[in-house]
């Protein structure tokens, strides 16, 4: 095949615009896309001098031919620059520009071919994008953690309280309510944000494995030990260890850890050496521990080590306000991470999101939005891209879903008066204590008593 003949298909077929233009940068061709993004036909450019386009990324000298005529000539390439030129009509497009010098067979500049890629509707896609975000008055939140309902607010007030302490915290919350993220807040807001945020996942491990993972091991400590290697609260020091799972450590493990905070002295597994260590614990649990005190599989003096200062990661279902602003920040995560142009979710989609009761709190939202993402091709989510089991989720047919810690429970599913009136019950009329419960003000209490009427005995 004599590809010289098919040059005007190949790069008619090219997505982005092709120009070529000789030594003195006057037009030689331009493809179909090329024409289309400035505005002029080929016929029109061919003959003219580059100028035209008013290209921002150029740097035109314009005293002859070749390295006399623009910076192009003398780099001899350019990659991925960020231009702005000026089509037919007179108005700016934003452009991004590869350019590759050519020259004859005796080594002598001959022209130059440029790509020439309209990155107009990606920007115009940000601009609607961060709109949509003033609109919600969207950020990244307080260390990353999205929510602005109260129960959120007072769980921020208590991170700063106790972030710049060394007192021990212990975060409780169902599984995906966010608890790793609580514990770098904690890190990040205090004296020691400038150390090592160290975390160990203490169900993953272990007994043999968790203790040379905590406190390290010397060489032959055990079959496999070739060298010796520091535990994690070595590379913890001066900053911040988070163990997480912290209901999974075994007893043997958990005596030697009741030491080491006591005495803040560590010693490898195989030797009797102590070595001095200074860090902030900070622990995460979704169990009941003192369920597993009661039941011997956890000990009493260790529990009231780590549990100083309690912080609770409120599950999603008591703070529904929080949905719609969580669900635009993954939105917005997701669509720098796969370039597409997707903006939102239609109200169809958002009130069954919203309805929906989440079991699986924000892990399980980010994996929907992801899912979607998958299948949305235009500008919005719509039902059908969502998970089965949130179109299919029925709230007359949710059980009650038991909270930990709260003799009440919260009923998925019912109405707003009905929750409200739930929450009233379960708060003995207190309208504080209700908000919380819902995950609202009381003043939103308040109001949405006397919207629906309700009198208070």
């Amino acid at each position: 095949m004599d590809i010289g003949k098919q040059w005007r298909h190949i790069i008619d077929s090219v997505p982005d615009g092709i120009i070529i233009v000789d030594e003195r940068g006057t037009f030689v061709a331009a493809n179909q896309t090329a024409q289309l993004i400035t505005g002029y036909t080929e016929k029109e450019l061919k003959g003219q001098s580059c100028r035209i386009l008013n290209c921002t990324g150029c740097q035109i000298v314009g005293k002859g031919k070749g390295k006399n005529w623009c910076g192009l000539f003398s780099e001899g390439i350019i990659r991925e620059k960020k231009c702005v030129i000026t089509n037919r009509r007179n108005r700016t497009i934003p452009i991004v520009k590869n350019a590759t010098v050519l020259f004859n067979e005796e080594n002598k500049i001959v022209g130059a071919i440029e790509t020439l890629k309209d990155i107009s509707e990606n920007i115009n896609y940000k601009n609607e994008l961060a709109s949509i975000k003033r609109m919600y008055q969207i950020d990244d939140g307080f260390h990353g953690i999205i929510g602005r309902t109260h129960v959120m607010q007072s769980l921020y007030e208590h991170i700063e309280s106790v972030a710049s302490l060394d007192t021990p915290v212990m975060i409780l919350g169902e599984s995906g309510t966010g608890k790793e993220m609580v514990a770098k807040a904690l890190h990040e807001t205090g004296n020691r944000a400038s150390k090592p945020f160290i975390k160990v996942n203490c169900a993953a491990l272990s007994e043999n494995i968790l203790e040379s993972e905590l406190f390290g091991h010397v060489k032959g400590a055990y079959t496999g030990a070739e060298t010796d290697r520091i535990g994690r609260f070595e590379a913890a020091h001066k900053g911040t260890l988070f163990l997480d799972e912290i209901g999974d450590i075994p007893l043997s493990v958990q005596v030697k850890l009741l030491r080491v905070l006591e005495e803040k002295m560590i010693q490898r597994v195989g030797t009797n050496k102590s070595i001095p260590i200074d860090v902030r614990i900070i622990t995460a649990t979704n169990k009941n521990l003192e369920k597993l005190i009661e039941e011997g599989v956890f000990r009493e003096d260790l529990f009231f080590r780590i549990n100083v200062f309690p912080l609770t990661c409120p599950p999603l279902r008591r703070r529904k306000d929080d949905i719609t602003l969580i669900i635009q920040h993954f939105i917005s995560l997701h669509a720098e991470k796969t370039g597409k142009n997707i903006l939102g979710l239609t109200p169809k989609a958002m009130r069954l999101m919203v309805a929906y009761p989440w079991p699986g709190n924000i892990r399980e939202l980010r994996n929907s939005v992801e899912y979607a993402f998958v299948l949305a091709r235009g500008k919005s989510i719509d039902s059908e891209h969502l998970p089965e089991k949130i179109t299919n989720f029925n709230p007359l047919e949710a059980k009650p879903l038991k909270i930990a810690g709260q003799e009440g429970v919260v009923k998925v599913g019912l109405s707003e008066k009905e929750k409200l009136l739930n929450a009233l019950q379960q708060a003995d009329g207190n309208q504080t204590q209700a908000g919380k419960i819902l995950g609202v003000s009381r003043i939103t209490v308040w109001k949405r008593i006397k919207k629906h009427g309700i009198q208070l005995k």
